[in-house]
């Protein structure tokens, strides 16, 4: 069977979701293929950290009902060195920009809606098995659904697949270069039934290992442990997690509240870009071109960046016949991966675990650690990177 669009979409995460919507406001036609179900996709539960420039963009499309409504701002976080906490104020050092907490399988949701309504097509279970022709000018997309072969003829194929994904794999290898790190440590990820025990999240380095309380609503909280790559959640019982994280998030005078657990899993820690996105009529966004530690909460922020990228491109080719956006795509994208992929870094680096406490790595972590606290640039720095920068 066969099917016709200008775009056509792979992948109804946060990228293609937005990318549609943006297109699909300039009068521009776009099919999403989603390899999942719609259960799926919208119960997948991934970060929960929106920039500034996320939450406005969401707004901006007429999306954010829920996210206003449920949405949890943040003007600050809380940083912790062995039981001395610090805070970055973001308000006063950003000019008034924040973060908002709300979990990334909600945004799936809203968009997914947004979407739906507006009469954008959403496939659902149609497995993109190859692309062809992305050096001509109708590239397609061959995929199966319900038991039968269809073919996707269209004039830009957008790669929104993830790390996974068919996307990357068509990309001519000799056109790119990867650049990964494989971290040292996995982080322990737990979601309970307790109301959040602080207002803010709190990054937490100890000589035990680092530890973070963030939240996903005024009633669940979220909470990671570094652990070692090879330990499983068998040897975590609910009792030793709690026991751990009071004993890493502490400081004086605070107390972690505990509750009923019912989510635990381990991520790997990793940071991975190439540095082309695309290759003819074929462009990558999101986690099908970058990793990046969870560290900074910049995985969503980043996919949503490159599609504000991509529909300029894409609408600035079909209102002017001009594809100048189009060619400088990846380097547009790149100035603001880089700077994602350093601030992640950092944030990873400073509050994790790597050498034996007392040693000179460990003492160079904590000088890190207390730069902060005399200086208001370095203060701003991590204000910055972490809602979001304006311009880059």
């Amino acid at each position: 069977m066969k099917h016709s669009t200008k775009v056509g979409i792979i992948g109804a995460g946060p990228a293609g979701l937005t990318l549609a919507l943006l297109l699909q406001r300039k009068g521009i036609d776009c099919t999403i293929l989603e390899n999942r179900s719609r259960q799926y996709v919208e119960s997948r539960v991934r970060a929960g950290l929106l920039e500034q420039n996320t939450v406005d963009l969401i707004r901006e499309l007429g999306a954010s009902e829920r996210l206003d409504k449920e949405g949890l701002e943040h003007h600050g976080v809380y940083l912790s060195f062995n039981g001395v906490r610090q805070r970055v104020p973001f308000k006063e050092l950003t000019g008034g920009r924040c973060i908002t907490i709300y979990g990334q399988q909600e945004v799936v949701k809203d968009l997914i809606q947004a979407n739906l309504d507006r009469g954008i097509e959403i496939v659902f279970e149609a497995h993109a098995k190859h692309i062809e022709g992305i050096e001509t000018d109708n590239p397609s997309i061959f995929y199966q659904h319900n038991g039968e072969e269809h073919e996707l003829t269209c004039d830009f194929v957008a790669g929104c697949d993830g790390y996974h994904g068919i996307g990357r794999q068509h990309l001519p290898k000799e056109t790119y270069n990867e650049f990964r790190i494989e971290y040292p440590f996995s982080w322990l990820g737990i979601l309970a039934n307790v109301a959040p025990s602080s207002d803010e999240l709190i990054y937490a380095y100890h000589e035990r290992g680092f530890a973070l309380h963030s939240l996903r609503s005024e009633t669940v909280s979220r909470l990671y442990i570094q652990v070692d790559n090879d330990d499983t959640v068998d040897n975590w019982s609910d009792e030793k997690i709690w026991e751990e994280l009071s004993i890493r998030l502490g400081t004086e005078g605070w107390n972690l509240q505990s509750g009923p657990i019912f989510e635990k899993s381990i991520t790997p820690m990793r940071s991975f870009m190439i540095d082309n996105m695309q290759h003819g009529r074929l462009f990558l966004a999101g986690d099908a071109a970058h990793i990046v530690p969870p560290t900074g909460g910049k995985g969503l922020n980043l996919a949503v960046a490159d599609i504000r990228f991509l529909a300029s491109a894409l609408t600035n080719w079909y209102e002017n016949q001009d594809d100048s956006l189009l060619q400088s795509y990846s380097q547009d994208c790149l100035r603001r991966i880089w700077r994602a992929q350093d601030f992640s870094n950092f944030m990873t680096y400073l509050f994790h675990k790597q050498a034996p406490h007392g040693s000179f790595e460990n003492l160079l972590q904590k000088s890190k650690f207390d730069y902060i606290g005399i200086s208001k640039a370095q203060a701003t720095t991590i204000a910055e990177n972490y809602v979001g920068l304006k311009e880059i």
